[in-house]
């Protein structure tokens, strides 16, 4: 089984309209979130770990957690409010997030006493690494859970208006490291996270840290792997689709990795080390296919398994 953890949200996303108010659509997110869904969706067997309301939205966001087919046995219940994230979506798609998430559920998260008896990997990042005290709930457990010898995956998916002193957190970045098998980031995040280096001279002093691997989504260019091993470098394109919004693309990338790993037999710590041409470019195209289905719908809504059917091998 594979747990994530971290937050559970609504996004209000603009639902067209003129004025000074455009209208905004309350859609269902949260990175965690949407990698647990997007797991459920592609069949992989996956918990969520996280503290969810129990107003409408929280009820609602469990509904979907059912709805993909997600165990909830390790989801937290509060009277505290649901988080919102108040998205401004781009003529090209991106999209920048507010976010109002002082008392609320999410933050709350209380690091459980046992996990899965069948766990063999844990996804974490977002705004769960960033707001206490559930941060370091979701800290211990990836320090757990990398300490117990078993896949890990972090995406900070950096949200600068959450942190209020960028140098502890950067800091902090570093030391979740030596628990990381598989670092996956935006180019943007990683930007960010270097403190005004380029990211390409960061990146190896971070994968000399702990990950075997990261993984960079550039947007409409594709994405790129890079091993600690030798820094070996793999990339892929992204397949053509009318943008609708990036809600969720990145979310949707730990989720279709995660599952390649799982039904290849790779989900263990060393496995991205021992991926060879072959394999990373097979990942990194399923993961590609993937998002580009996200982006091609608005809000976070990933594929089913059955939209990502593999391509057929080249003729001859």
């Amino acid at each position: 089984m594979i747990v994530v953890g971290g937050e559970a949200l609504i996004d209000l996303v603009p639902a067209g309209g003129g004025g000074a108010l455009p209208a905004l659509q309350p859609v269902r997110g949260g990175g965690p979130y949407n990698t647990a869904v997007a797991l459920g969706r592609l069949g992989a067997p996956v918990a969520f770990a996280s503290r969810v309301s129990t107003d409408a939205f929280g009820a609602s966001l469990m509904a979907g957690l059912g709805a993909a087919g997600v165990d909830t046995s390790l989801v937290q219940r509060g009277t505290e409010p649901t988080t919102l994230a108040v998205a401004d979506v781009s003529p090209d798609g991106s999209a920048g997030f507010r976010f109002y998430a002082e008392g609320t559920a999410d933050r709350l998260f209380r690091a459980p006493d046992t996990l899965p008896a069948e766990l063999r990997a844990l996804a974490v990042g977002t705004c769960s690494l960033v707001l206490e005290p559930g941060a370091t709930a979701y800290e211990t457990l990836l320090e757990r859970v990398a300490a117990d010898g078993l896949f890990t995956l972090l995406d900070p998916n950096v949200r600068p208006g959450l942190i209020a002193d960028a140098d502890a957190y950067r800091a902090r970045f570093r030391s979740w490291l030596p628990h990381v098998a598989l670092l996956k980031l935006s180019v943007e995040d990683a930007e960010w996270l270097a403190g005004g280096r380029p990211w390409a001279e960061a990146l190896p002093e971070w994968l000399e840290a702990g990950p075997r691997a990261a993984v960079l989504t550039r947007g409409g260019e594709g994405l790129t792997a890079v091993t600690a091993a030798g820094l070996r470098r793999y990339d892929v394109p992204a397949p053509p689709v009318d943008v609708v919004d990036t809600i969720g693309a990145g979310d949707t990338v730990n989720a279709a990795l995660l599952h390649w790993f799982d039904t290849h037999g790779a989900l263990a710590p060393g496995a991205p080390a021992a991926l060879d041409d072959a394999g990373w470019h097979a990942a990194l195209g399923h993961a590609a296919r993937a998002a580009a289905i996200t982006c091609s719908r608005a809000g976070a809504e990933p594929p089913y398994a059955a939209e990502l059917a593999e391509p057929p091998e080249p003729a001859g």
